[in-house]
């Protein structure tokens, strides 16, 4: 199995662990693809998420709109262009400035989309540019696969509220899904760079799906209460 596809499938089993909105578990996925932008054979696309957070600057300026989204986005470019390979993008610093980061563009941009719109529609807001995320950070084989089943989930589950906060927290559960599948390769994760080079390896992986399957089950207890209450009426849960 190739990595995007192991991140992938394993950021997703744990957004489904937690979040029932397809947006933010389509956040996740996204997110557990962002940490390998650090990657040589990515930086075509570094330079292109530089020039673009530049178009998107000057563009604002001269529309004169809130224009720090294109600094945000120049600032996000230049992470990944001085990050070597499974070094900061790929520990707890890293997990963290990159989902301020990726965030703060997605809550931005949206902010400026309601500011100049007086379409109501917050919600489709949102999925497009979730949607619009996807092209930046997944590949096209993986693109071809998420956004049709994006879109279908989003039909079938129909309006549903986001927050901010829970933008942030499918962002990082997908970058942290990352490293900690990282971990458990021979070579490792660099947890606590740039400022210590020591590498951790499956013990940090291991503690860490354990820590969030117990979270799991403890946001999840009422819908696992209820769910073994209908295979099994007859015997009383508390």
């Amino acid at each position: 199995m190739s990595s995007y596809k192991g991140h992938t499938i394993f950021a997703l089993v744990l957004a489904l662990m937690f979040f029932n909105n397809p947006l933010i578990i389509a956040l996740s996925v996204i997110g557990a693809n962002i940490p390998d932008f650090d990657h040589k054979f990515k930086k075509d696309n570094v330079y292109k998420m530089i020039i673009l957070g530049l178009i998107v600057f000057i563009s604002l300026y001269i529309l004169k709109l809130p224009y720090y989204l294109g600094l945000i986005i120049v600032f996000l470019g230049t992470v990944f262009y001085f990050s070597q390979h499974r070094s900061f993008t790929h520990s707890i610093f890293g997990v963290i400035t990159l989902t301020a980061t990726v965030s703060l563009i997605l809550i931005w941009a949206y902010e400026i989309l309601m500011d100049i719109t007086i379409i109501p529609t917050s919600y489709l807001f949102m999925a497009i540019l979730i949607a619009l995320l996807s092209f930046l950070f997944l590949n096209k084989k993986l693109l071809l696969i998420f956004l049709p089943l994006f879109f279908i989930s989003l039909f079938l589950f129909g309006t549903l509220t986001v927050n901010y906060v829970e933008i942030a927290v499918g962002l990082f559960l997908g970058l942290l899904s990352h490293i900690v599948l990282d971990s458990f390769s021979p070579s490792g994760i660099k947890l606590f760079a740039p400022l210590s080079s020591k590498k951790s390896h499956k013990q940090f992986g291991t503690l860490s799906i354990v820590l969030l399957l117990i979270l799991a089950i403890y946001l999840r207890r009422f819908e696992i209460i209820m769910l073994m209450q209908y295979f099994f009426p007859n015997i009383y849960f508390s």
